[in-house]
Protein backbone atom coordinates (compact mmCIF):
# COMPACT_ATOMS: atom_id res chain seq x y z
CA UNK A 1 0.00 0.00 0.00
CA UNK A 2 3.06 2.40 1.27
CA UNK A 3 4.41 2.13 -2.77
CA UNK A 4 0.64 2.83 -4.12
CA UNK A 5 0.83 6.00 -2.12
CA UNK A 6 3.99 6.94 -2.87
CA UNK A 7 3.46 6.83 -6.81
CA UNK A 8 1.40 10.30 -6.26
CA UNK A 9 4.52 12.20 -5.15
CA UNK A 10 5.04 12.63 -9.41
CA UNK A 11 8.34 10.55 -9.28
CA UNK A 12 9.27 13.12 -12.49
CA UNK A 13 9.09 16.09 -11.14
CA UNK A 14 12.64 17.12 -9.36
CA UNK A 15 12.37 18.84 -5.97
CA UNK A 16 13.19 22.19 -5.37
CA UNK A 17 14.93 23.63 -2.47
CA UNK A 18 14.21 27.70 -3.71
CA UNK A 19 11.06 29.56 -2.09
CA UNK A 20 7.29 28.60 -2.99
CA UNK A 21 6.72 30.88 -5.71
CA UNK A 22 4.10 33.58 -4.12
CA UNK A 23 0.72 31.57 -5.74
CA UNK A 24 1.70 28.90 -3.38
CA UNK A 25 1.57 30.86 0.03
CA UNK A 26 0.00 33.51 2.00
CA UNK A 27 0.23 35.09 5.35
CA UNK A 28 -0.85 33.40 8.79
CA UNK A 29 -1.71 34.59 12.13
CA UNK A 30 -0.59 32.48 15.09
CA UNK A 31 -3.34 30.71 17.08
CA UNK A 32 -2.61 32.09 20.64
CA UNK A 33 -5.58 30.98 23.13
CA UNK A 34 -5.30 27.73 23.36
CA UNK A 35 -1.77 28.52 24.92
CA UNK A 36 -2.93 27.50 27.89
CA UNK A 37 -5.00 24.26 26.98
CA UNK A 38 -4.02 20.23 27.36
CA UNK A 39 -3.18 19.22 24.37
CA UNK A 40 -2.52 20.84 20.61
CA UNK A 41 -4.43 22.06 17.47
CA UNK A 42 -1.44 21.10 15.59
CA UNK A 43 -1.10 17.10 14.71
CA UNK A 44 2.37 17.36 15.59
CA UNK A 45 4.42 18.86 18.15
CA UNK A 46 7.26 20.36 15.89
CA UNK A 47 7.13 21.00 11.76
CA UNK A 48 7.96 18.36 10.21
CA UNK A 49 10.03 17.71 6.69
CA UNK A 50 7.65 17.18 4.49
CA UNK A 51 7.48 17.37 0.28
CA UNK A 52 4.92 19.80 -1.19
CA UNK A 53 3.76 18.45 -4.83
CA UNK A 54 2.36 20.98 -6.76
CA UNK A 55 0.64 20.25 -9.91
CA UNK A 56 2.13 22.82 -12.44
CA UNK A 57 5.48 24.30 -10.41
CA UNK A 58 7.22 20.86 -9.23
CA UNK A 59 8.01 19.49 -5.53
CA UNK A 60 9.58 21.34 -2.91
CA UNK A 61 10.69 20.92 0.55
CA UNK A 62 9.48 22.55 3.47
CA UNK A 63 8.97 21.89 7.46
CA UNK A 64 5.14 21.68 7.43
CA UNK A 65 2.89 21.17 10.28
CA UNK A 66 -0.97 20.66 10.41
CA UNK A 67 -3.09 22.99 12.33
CA UNK A 68 -6.15 21.52 12.31
CA UNK A 69 -8.31 24.07 14.02
CA UNK A 70 -7.29 26.24 10.81
CA UNK A 71 -7.56 23.23 8.86
CA UNK A 72 -4.22 24.68 7.24
CA UNK A 73 -0.60 23.44 6.63
CA UNK A 74 1.39 26.34 7.93
CA UNK A 75 5.30 26.48 7.60
CA UNK A 76 7.65 29.69 8.74
CA UNK A 77 9.96 31.76 6.67
CA UNK A 78 12.21 34.47 7.82
CA UNK A 79 10.20 34.03 11.42
CA UNK A 80 7.01 35.05 9.96
CA UNK A 81 4.27 32.26 9.84
CA UNK A 82 2.61 31.50 6.38
CA UNK A 83 -0.06 28.15 5.21
CA UNK A 84 -0.02 27.21 1.77
CA UNK A 85 -3.04 27.98 -0.51
CA UNK A 86 -5.79 25.43 -0.09
CA UNK A 87 -6.08 24.10 -3.75
CA UNK A 88 -6.70 20.70 -5.15
CA UNK A 89 -3.67 21.00 -7.18
CA UNK A 90 -1.31 21.42 -4.31
CA UNK A 91 -0.83 18.40 -2.13
CA UNK A 92 1.80 17.58 0.45
CA UNK A 93 3.44 14.36 2.22
CA UNK A 94 4.20 14.41 6.29
CA UNK A 95 5.55 12.00 7.77
CA UNK A 96 4.58 9.57 5.17
CA UNK A 97 1.08 10.66 5.31
CA UNK A 98 -0.56 12.24 2.20
CA UNK A 99 -2.10 15.41 2.86
CA UNK A 100 -4.78 16.79 -0.17
CA UNK A 101 -7.51 19.81 -0.24
CA UNK A 102 -10.58 17.88 -1.26
CA UNK A 103 -14.05 19.17 -2.13
CA UNK A 104 -15.67 16.31 -1.52
CA UNK A 105 -19.83 16.13 -0.71
CA UNK A 106 -22.03 13.47 1.25
CA UNK A 107 -24.58 11.59 -0.51
CA UNK A 108 -26.84 13.80 0.58
CA UNK A 109 -24.70 16.60 -1.23
CA UNK A 110 -23.54 18.61 1.93
CA UNK A 111 -20.03 20.04 1.18
CA UNK A 112 -17.29 19.04 2.91
CA UNK A 113 -14.33 20.75 2.15
CA UNK A 114 -10.63 20.59 3.60
CA UNK A 115 -7.85 18.42 4.12
CA UNK A 116 -7.94 14.83 4.22
CA UNK A 117 -5.48 12.37 4.55
CA UNK A 118 -5.10 9.49 2.10
CA UNK A 119 -4.86 6.06 4.07
CA UNK A 120 -5.93 3.49 1.36
CA UNK A 121 -6.42 3.53 -2.66
CA UNK A 122 -8.56 1.25 -4.84
CA UNK A 123 -9.37 1.29 -8.36
CA UNK A 124 -12.92 1.99 -7.49
CA UNK A 125 -12.70 3.70 -4.19
CA UNK A 126 -10.14 5.63 -1.88
CA UNK A 127 -10.39 6.04 2.03
CA UNK A 128 -9.23 9.34 3.74
CA UNK A 129 -8.63 10.36 6.75
CA UNK A 130 -9.83 13.51 8.52
CA UNK A 131 -8.28 15.33 11.45
CA UNK A 132 -11.03 17.11 14.00
CA UNK A 133 -10.88 18.80 17.62
CA UNK A 134 -13.18 18.33 20.62
CA UNK A 135 -12.53 21.51 22.80
CA UNK A 136 -13.24 21.97 26.20
CA UNK A 137 -13.35 25.10 27.46
CA UNK A 138 -11.74 26.00 31.33
CA UNK A 139 -13.80 26.67 33.81
CA UNK A 140 -13.73 29.32 36.35
CA UNK A 141 -13.61 28.84 40.29
CA UNK A 142 -16.71 26.78 41.05
CA UNK A 143 -18.91 26.54 44.73
CA UNK A 144 -16.50 23.88 45.54
CA UNK A 145 -13.02 25.96 44.96
CA UNK A 146 -12.03 24.20 42.21
CA UNK A 147 -11.58 25.42 38.59
CA UNK A 148 -10.34 23.46 35.24
CA UNK A 149 -7.99 23.68 32.56
CA UNK A 150 -9.60 23.64 28.95
CA UNK A 151 -8.90 20.87 27.30
CA UNK A 152 -8.38 19.90 23.62
CA UNK A 153 -8.94 16.10 22.21
CA UNK A 154 -7.61 15.40 18.25
CA UNK A 155 -10.31 12.94 16.32
CA UNK A 156 -9.89 10.98 14.05
CA UNK A 157 -12.50 9.67 10.90
CA UNK A 158 -12.34 7.49 8.19
CA UNK A 159 -14.36 8.77 5.13
CA UNK A 160 -14.84 5.91 2.06
CA UNK A 161 -14.86 8.31 -1.28
CA UNK A 162 -16.03 7.21 -4.59
CA UNK A 163 -16.67 9.68 -7.23
CA UNK A 164 -16.25 12.81 -5.11
CA UNK A 165 -19.20 11.13 -2.93
CA UNK A 166 -18.20 10.52 0.62
CA UNK A 167 -19.35 8.72 3.86
CA UNK A 168 -18.50 8.54 6.97
CA UNK A 169 -17.26 5.11 8.01
CA UNK A 170 -18.63 4.30 11.36
CA UNK A 171 -16.96 2.60 14.29
CA UNK A 172 -19.19 0.60 15.60
CA UNK A 173 -20.61 -3.10 14.10
CA UNK A 174 -24.31 -1.60 14.42
CA UNK A 175 -23.17 1.54 12.22
CA UNK A 176 -21.34 -0.36 9.71
CA UNK A 177 -23.49 -3.02 9.00
CA UNK A 178 -26.57 -0.77 8.83
CA UNK A 179 -23.83 1.51 6.43
CA UNK A 180 -23.22 -1.47 4.32
CA UNK A 181 -26.48 -3.56 4.91
CA UNK A 182 -26.84 -5.42 1.41
CA UNK A 183 -23.54 -7.50 2.97
CA UNK A 184 -24.82 -7.64 6.01
CA UNK A 185 -24.46 -11.07 6.80
CA UNK A 186 -21.33 -11.90 5.13
CA UNK A 187 -19.25 -8.97 6.95
CA UNK A 188 -21.59 -10.08 10.21
CA UNK A 189 -19.54 -13.46 9.54
CA UNK A 190 -16.29 -11.78 8.71
CA UNK A 191 -15.97 -9.83 11.72
CA UNK A 192 -16.40 -12.60 13.95
CA UNK A 193 -13.86 -14.65 12.15
CA UNK A 194 -11.29 -12.54 11.79
CA UNK A 195 -12.34 -10.60 14.90
CA UNK A 196 -12.29 -7.49 13.15
CA UNK A 197 -12.16 -4.44 15.84
CA UNK A 198 -13.89 -1.13 14.18
CA UNK A 199 -12.48 1.11 16.70
CA UNK A 200 -8.91 0.00 14.92
CA UNK A 201 -7.74 2.14 12.02
CA UNK A 202 -6.19 -1.09 9.88
CA UNK A 203 -9.63 -3.24 10.96
CA UNK A 204 -12.08 -0.54 9.29
CA UNK A 205 -9.87 -0.55 6.25
CA UNK A 206 -9.39 -4.39 5.83
CA UNK A 207 -13.80 -4.82 6.42
CA UNK A 208 -13.95 -2.15 3.34
CA UNK A 209 -12.08 -4.29 1.25
CA UNK A 210 -13.88 -7.15 2.36
CA UNK A 211 -17.19 -5.30 0.96
CA UNK A 212 -15.21 -4.39 -2.29
CA UNK A 213 -14.31 -7.79 -2.46
CA UNK A 214 -18.07 -9.24 -2.18
CA UNK A 215 -19.71 -6.35 -4.19
CA UNK A 216 -17.20 -7.77 -7.02
CA UNK A 217 -18.72 -10.91 -6.97
CA UNK A 218 -21.93 -9.40 -8.17
CA UNK A 219 -20.18 -9.20 -11.39
CA UNK A 220 -21.61 -5.49 -12.54
CA UNK A 221 -19.71 -3.40 -14.39
CA UNK A 222 -21.17 -0.54 -12.39
CA UNK A 223 -21.21 -1.35 -9.18
CA UNK A 224 -20.88 0.98 -6.37
CA UNK A 225 -19.88 0.51 -2.67
CA UNK A 226 -21.92 3.81 -1.82
CA UNK A 227 -25.28 2.52 -3.77
CA UNK A 228 -26.67 0.67 -0.85
CA UNK A 229 -25.12 2.82 1.82
CA UNK A 230 -27.28 4.78 4.46
CA UNK A 231 -28.51 8.58 2.90
CA UNK A 232 -27.68 9.60 6.72
CA UNK A 233 -24.52 11.24 5.71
Amino acid sequence: MRKILQLLTFLTTSVLFAQFPPTMMKSSKKISKFDKYAGSIYVFEDYKQADVINESSGTFEAELNYNIYTDALEFTEDSKLFQLVKTPTTHARIDGDYYYFCNFKTQRGVRKDGYFVLVELNDLYRIYKRYELKITDPEDMNSMGTSTIGKIKVLKTLYLEENGIILELPMSKKGILSAFSDKQDELKKYIKKEKIKLKKEEDLIRLVAKYNALKSIDASPTRSLLGNTDQNN
